[in-house]
């Protein structure tokens, strides 16, 4: 743990909470226009296409696009199979955007401040440049880089992410930690020999969440906040 000299952070579901805030917005949305429809549904099953659509560029089965387009594409499809009509396209413009102004986890800010004043602090998240920035601004947290996949052509859990950020930030993957409240993602980062931080988010899912409940394996540090997290690295370092 002494070695460690930068943090870099998953951004949605171990930052903020997306299902929450969308639901939040969108439910406010239909009471506003008058549309019944299962918005909590629709937000699950818009986060259940997330993987499906990246997997079609790390495949190579189409060319490297930005989470927003992506997320456009998903959306289109599923308006229509959840019988949501005449959504213009201005609205699912801003539907999209909603994603750009997710309500971080009450402990996110605060924690991310304790732990700039130890280590570097940055994203590593399938999210592009511009959506993190915002997500940053929104939500008030501080970083000193943002890493997206469009920086990298590349999305999680590919190695150029992982590998690409240690790169830049001029270190070796022993000296960068990924922390996020995914156990895939940090058996992906602890592979390119990046440190791992776990922090479970329980209610990431809603209800019925039955993954990522708690720690699957030995990762270097498992915190139940990101504050403790940052206690945890301060008192090691």
């Amino acid at each position: 743990m002494t070695q460690v000299r930068a943090v870099l952070f998953d951004v949605f579901g171990t930052l903020v909470d997306w299902r929450g805030s969308l639901i939040a917005e969108l439910t406010a949305f239909g009471e506003k226009t008058g549309r019944r429809a299962d918005w909590a549904g629709l937000v699950d099953a818009w986060r259940g296409a997330y993987q499906p659509s990246m997997q079609r560029v790390r495949s190579g089965e189409m060319p490297f696009a930005t989470l927003d387009a992506l997320q456009r594409a998903s959306l289109d499809h599923l308006l229509e199979k959840f019988a949501i009509v005449g959504v213009s396209a201005a609205e699912r413009d801003w539907m999209v955007s909603l994603w750009h102004h997710l309500r971080p986890w009450p402990d996110s800010a605060a924690g991310l401040a304790a732990l700039h004043a130890k280590v570097i602090t940055g994203t590593l998240s399938n999210g592009h440049v511009a959506l993190l920035v915002s997500l940053a601004r929104s939500g008030g947290m501080r970083f000193d880089v943002i890493f997206g996949a469009d920086i990298f052509r590349h999305y999680k859990p590919d190695p150029e992410t992982y590998l690409g950020a240690c790169a830049l930030l001029d270190l070796p993957p022993g000296a960068v930690m990924l922390a996020a409240a995914h156990n895939s993602d940090l058996a992906a980062a602890r592979a390119c020999g990046l440190k791992t931080g776990f922090i479970p988010r329980p209610d990431e899912y809603g209800p019925s969440q039955a993954r990522d409940l708690r720690a699957e394996a030995d990762w270097d540090v498992i915190a139940d906040s990101v504050g403790a997290l940052a206690e945890s690295i301060r008192s090691s370092c």
